[in-house]
């Protein structure tokens, strides 16, 4: 049977119009716990994608992440000895963009929170956005979200600062010692190249212990915290006085956090304005 001519034309024009469908990204995060956190939505995404990109902290996610996609291609290989983390990133956004220039529908997945303490991700985005591309980044379970939940702490109650340790140094962050306080990195306090450190920073750790010092009592608990990356190990949870902070088992992924150090006074006279007395 000979195909007609109008037929051989829709199909010229199908394959004309997929030619010309603009590309679309998606940045999705895998959670701390990888395959446990990973949301419905997320998965959607992984499996409705042309090209899949992903950097991710541990071999197991990586392994879970191609039983679902074989041909999904490794980010890690951007970062070298002695390249740059900006060349790195650098690499891996234009590796991310270009199929989605090519009019390709593209995921790209990294572990824990795509927004948080993530550059690539942003990036991608936003460069994908000024380009006139769809692109989005989908929410995804942090290492502050399972802080909260291990700690059995609740941020609306006094509230709650966060901010990376050598930043909080550096630029001598205001923050209210009423309300709590996440300080990420504790162990990478100064250093410059993650890769060529050791598990911790003794001056810098030091030298943050000193700084807090002047705000609370060398007495006051603080807690050095690391989330667990596999559902069947618990989470480090170390108490600790914070005079004692130089002498606690802190690595490069240890975050501390601060309880508040006594609870701020109520100002009656804006109570008495919106009802509340």
């Amino acid at each position: 049977m000979r195909t007609s001519s109008s037929s051989k034309i829709r199909r010229s024009l199908a394959k004309a119009t997929r030619r010309r469908s603009p590309g679309t990204l998606t940045v999705i995060g895998l959670g701390i716990a990888g395959p446990a956190h990973v949301t419905a939505e997320s998965l959607a995404a992984l499996a409705d994608a042309e090209r899949v990109f992903f950097l991710v902290a541990d071999p197991l996610t990586r392994a879970w992440l191609l039983t679902l996609r074989p041909r999904a291609e490794n980010l890690a290989d951007a970062y070298a000895r002695g390249k740059s983390r900006d060349l790195s990133y650098d690499e891996m956004v234009a590796r991310i963009l270009a199929p989605v220039r090519a009019g390709r529908r593209v995921c790209a997945a990294f572990y824990g929170h795509p927004g948080v303490f993530a550059t690539p991700p942003h990036t991608a985005v936003r460069q994908a956005r000024a380009e006139g591309f769809a692109a989005r980044m989908l929410p995804a379970v942090s290492a502050e979200d399972c802080l909260f939940a291990d700690l059995g702490v609740d941020p609306s109650e006094s509230g709650c600062a966060s901010f990376e340790a050598t930043d909080f140094l550096l630029r001598r962050r205001r923050f209210d010692p009423t309300s709590a306080l996440v300080l990420w990195q504790i162990g990478l306090v100064g250093v410059e190249d993650v890769r060529d450190a050791e598990l911790w920073s003794a001056n810098g750790l030091t030298a943050l212990t000193e700084v807090l010092l002047e705000t609370y009592r060398p007495r006051h608990d603080v807690i050095v915290y690391e989330a667990s990356t596999l559902p069947i190990v618990a989470p480090k949870i170390v108490r600790v006085a914070l005079a004692r902070l130089p002498g606690a088992p802190v690595t490069a992924v240890s975050t501390l956090y601060v309880p508040p150090r006594a609870e701020r006074a109520t100002d009656w006279r804006m109570a008495r304005r919106l009802g509340l007395v």
